[in-house]
């Protein structure tokens, strides 16, 4: 017989509230208590009227990342249906996201939708865009690293393992021996160019990547979720394919390095992870990439600009 209420959904708030469900669902669902490590709550203002009236409260709560604190709560079990109707209950500021339960189960909860707002320990891996290569500064990352840790000297941490010239190939190989000592909880996978790259004729070994571009990611989404972190990928950045005919043995173009954007962004939406759209930045600016490929200092901190208008 077929599971007609197939999804697992951790709650720790209204979803509780039998009003609430009833609202929803026509029903009081029922529940069984669970608990989410790695996490603690905040109060989070809700200015959705529906809302509101539905949940009778104007302050409801979210979640963001604390070593060694835990949140109790319940699952409930719901059908497709239901699940559909508790994502139109909640607002924008949140997102469905997997969580792994302190039992060892997965479900899903309803997270921060900035996941770097949220975030406490970032690890970062990519390519030579993603480490900062052309700026002294350290690119995006490092922008990144300066704010985040400055917003919490005690808790918080930014380690920027991206590597020049890494595919996500090469991502998939090099992250997870590397994870368990910095105790991520959140994963950003700088889904950079080179995946979008061909060999120039008789120069090189590779091959396509582009095809295998789903199966690197679901393996990251493994690796991550297996260390209780978020994953958030960050899609590639605008290139002027005028300069790159050929660069480093490597052909780049706006129709290849487009189709990887489309990929990655069709990929994490159909499994409701995060993804951070970084070309309009730079589009149309040469004037902020040193070679056609690699952003200038003050084109990593147009970078970071708009990072932080989406993630954090």
């Amino acid at each position: 017989m077929t599971d007609t209420r197939p999804h697992t959904l951790f709650s720790f708030g209204t979803l509780l509230d039998q009003r609430v469900q009833h609202s929803l669902f026509g029903r009081a669902v029922p529940t069984t208590p669970a608990s989410l490590a790695g996490y603690t709550t905040r109060p989070l203002a809700i200015t959705d009227a529906s809302v509101i009236a539905t949940s009778g409260q104007d302050v409801h709560l979210t979640l963001e990342r604390q070593s060694g604190a835990t949140v109790e709560g319940a699952v409930l079990r719901l059908s497709e249906a239901e699940l559909a109707a508790a994502d139109a209950y909640e607002v924008d500021d949140y997102a469905r996201r997997r969580v792994l339960l302190t039992s060892g189960e997965t479900a899903w909860a309803y997270l921060d939708a900035r996941a770097l707002r949220a975030a406490a320990r970032i690890v970062v891996v990519g390519d030579s865009i993603a480490y900062g290569r052309c700026d002294p500064q350290g690119g995006w990352a490092a922008h990144l690293a300066g704010a985040h840790i400055a917003a919490n000297e005690t808790r918080h941490r930014v380690f920027n393992l991206a590597i020049p010239g890494s595919t996500l190939a090469d991502v998939d190989e090099q992250t997870p021996p590397l994870l368990a000592p910095r105790l991520p909880d959140t994963l950003v996978v700088a889904a950079g160019i080179n995946d979008s790259a061909l060999p120039v004729s008789g120069t090189g070994a590779g091959g396509d990547a582009l095809p295998q571009v789903a199966e690197r990611l679901a393996s990251l989404a493994a690796t991550a979720h297996r260390h209780d972190a978020r994953m958030v990928v960050v899609g590639p950045t605008w290139i002027d394919e005028s300069r790159l005919s050929d660069f480093a043995g490597l052909r780049f173009t706006t129709e290849r390095a487009t189709a990887l954007r489309t990929a990655l962004r069709a990929w994490c939406e159909n499994r409701h992870i995060d993804f951070l759209d970084m070309w309009e930045p730079l589009r149309d600016q040469p004037h902020l990439l040193v070679d056609g490929l690699h952003p200038t200092t003050e084109g990593h901190k147009e970078l970071y600009r708009h990072l932080s208008t989406l993630g954090c």
